[in-house]
């Protein structure tokens, strides 16, 4: 045997600068750049506090001393227990700005699941807001904070407990001069996030630097959030679930103002803010935007919103809302997401940059057809590829690298998704499937339905039916019957629900999704006991 001639050359070197891709990068962009555009916050009495990313960075800069001179080191976790104001922003900036972890505690959960959640994340130190020490008493003794800061505005030190801090004391202590930054290197964890726990305990993912700087790159184009300078986004997504799907980043990499609304923002302080900021851009939840869209057909032309655009995600978009805003002249597009993801996944249907899907079933791999359904499996640069701290669901992974979301989807051929519905949400009846989530958005489409969630009942003849669980508006009124009559020309007969029930509210997660577990509990024998006519 003779030598080959020509053996491979070596991959040759690309002549490029090893640029950190970390939130510093962001940080010193915005203040070269934006350090001019604002930042609002609408204090608890109702008025606002205006400041601009250049003096939120410059506070950003002595909190990072004051935690320093704490003794916060790389690595540690620093929790959060606020809502969403100009301060929560600091500490996002702050925190990972020196090489530790942001935890954001969703101030929703349960004690119980605080107490769990705080003591897993090792969490060190803790910023909590005057008004969720009442909170924060209930767990405190079950966590581990070594440092309580009150963050106090305009309560002169109320709250603070002896050997607690002052947040505006702390930071009117520390000299910015002293700030030494420490730069992390980008696949150093930056923030962690836990998901909700609607099954099993929550569980944590742990975003490193990089994969939020792509985040936020990948959501700042034109085909995802198409966020720019002049741009005005109001951060309705609480900061304390799934990272505000990265909006604070993303605003802040483009130089987009940013209007927080504070405490427990009803939709008529949502509709005066973004009328009087003149707010071009907001993501949230549905419900958030169905008592906005409540609050402006109470009140036809008296607020101009025609220049905002809207990201929907977290549930099903029923069409009456996207109709609803439409009328007003608000677009909207539709989102879906995981806290896995960092959050963002799609919009409008499509994979926003730098992710890849794909489709499985009991088969195999499922063609992009439009109608073939399977498990919507995921991978790219801002998805999880563990869990924090934990051995369990690790069968979430594929042996070749991708996240295996549980949701139920189809492709179609030019790679739009459209979510059908969660694993365990799909309803099995008589061997044929049926999506509960198509049949919420078309009976929240009634005009007298406020709200609607199907869920899968047993049944004694096809062992699975759907049964709708419907909130009414105010005021209104509608049978059973009548409901389901608006469905007929939309669905095969047998995918209709065969009965509804009425109830005063459906059960919500602590983010404000559907809790059908608590549907299913009250209603799992609906079918097969007897009732009273």
């Amino acid at each position: 045997m003779t030598d080959d001639p020509h053996p491979p050359s070596p991959p040759l070197p690309g002549l490029i600068m090893d640029y950190g891709l970390t939130l510093s990068a962001i940080t010193r962009r915005a203040e070269a750049l934006f350090g001019h555009r604002p930042v609002v916050s609408r204090r608890p009495d109702g008025t606002l506090h205006r400041t601009t990313y250049r003096e939120c960075l410059a506070r950003a800069r002595r909190l990072s001393v004051a935690l320093q001179r704490l003794g916060v080191k790389p690595g540690d976790r620093v929790a959060t227990l606020c809502w969403n104001h100009h301060r929560h922003l600091e500490a996002y900036f702050a925190i990972p700005g020196i090489g530790a972890v942001l935890h954001t505690l969703n101030l929703r959960l349960h004690p119980d699941e605080l107490a769990y959640i705080a003591t897993h994340a090792e969490d060190r130190v803790l910023l909590v807001d005057a008004s969720l020490v009442p909170l924060l008493e209930r767990f405190r003794s079950r966590a581990r904070f070594q440092r309580v800061i009150v963050v106090a505005d305009g309560q002169d030190g109320a709250g603070i407990a002896s050997g607690w801090l002052d947040y505006e004391a702390l930071l009117g202590e520390a000299d910015e001069r002293a700030f030494r930054p420490q730069e992390p290197d980008e696949r150093d964890a930056a923030i962690l996030c836990y998901t909700s726990g609607t099954t099993g305990r929550p569980k944590g993912v742990l975003y490193s630097h990089r994969a939020l700087v792509l985040h936020s790159m990948a959501t700042a184009m034109a085909e995802s959030f198409a966020l720019r300078e002049d741009d005005v986004a109001l951060g309705v997504i609480p900061m304390f679930h799934a990272n505000a799907w990265g909006l604070p980043f993303t605003a802040a990499f483009v130089g987009a103002g940013l209007v927080f609304p504070g405490e427990h923002p009803d939709a008529q302080t949502l509709v005066q803010l973004c009328d009087a900021e003149r707010v071009t851009f907001s993501a949230g939840v549905p419900t958030v935007w169905l008592g906005l869209l409540e609050a402006l057909d109470s009140a036809p032309g008296k607020y101009d919103l025609s220049r905002l655009r809207l990201v929907i995600g977290g549930a099903a978009a029923p069409e009456s809302l996207l109709q609803g805003l439409e009328r007003h002249g608000v677009t909207a597009e539709t989102s879906w997401g995981m806290t896995e993801l960092t959050p963002v996944g799609t919009i409008g249907g499509l994979p926003d940059a730098l992710l890849e899907l794909r489709l499985r079933n009991e088969k195999g791999l499922v063609p992009w057809d439009g109608r073939s359904m399977g498990e919507l499996e995921i991978r790219g640069a801002y998805v999880a590829s563990a869990y924090y701290r934990s051995d369990e669901e690790q069968d979430r992974f594929t042996e070749d690298g991708w996240f295996k979301t549980g949701d139920i989807a189809s492709i179609d051929a030019s790679g739009h998704l459209e979510i059908r519905d969660r694993s365990k949400d799909l309803i099995k009846s008589g061997g044929e499937w049926i999506s509960s989530v198509a049949l919420e958005g078309a009976l929240m489409g009634h005009p007298a339905v406020a709200e609607a969630a199907v869920i899968a009942v047993p049944h004694p003849k096809w062992l699975e039916r759907p049964l709708a669980a419907v909130v009414l508006r105010p005021g209104m009124h509608a049978t059973g019957q009548e409901i389901l009559a608006s469905l007929k020309d939309r669905f095969p007969s047998w995918w209709l629900p065969d009965e509804v029930v009425f109830v005063e509210a459906i059960p919500r997660t602590s983010t404000g999704k559907f809790l059908k577990s608590g549907l299913r509990q009250r209603f799992g024998d609906y079918y097969v006991l007897p009732r009273a006519p």
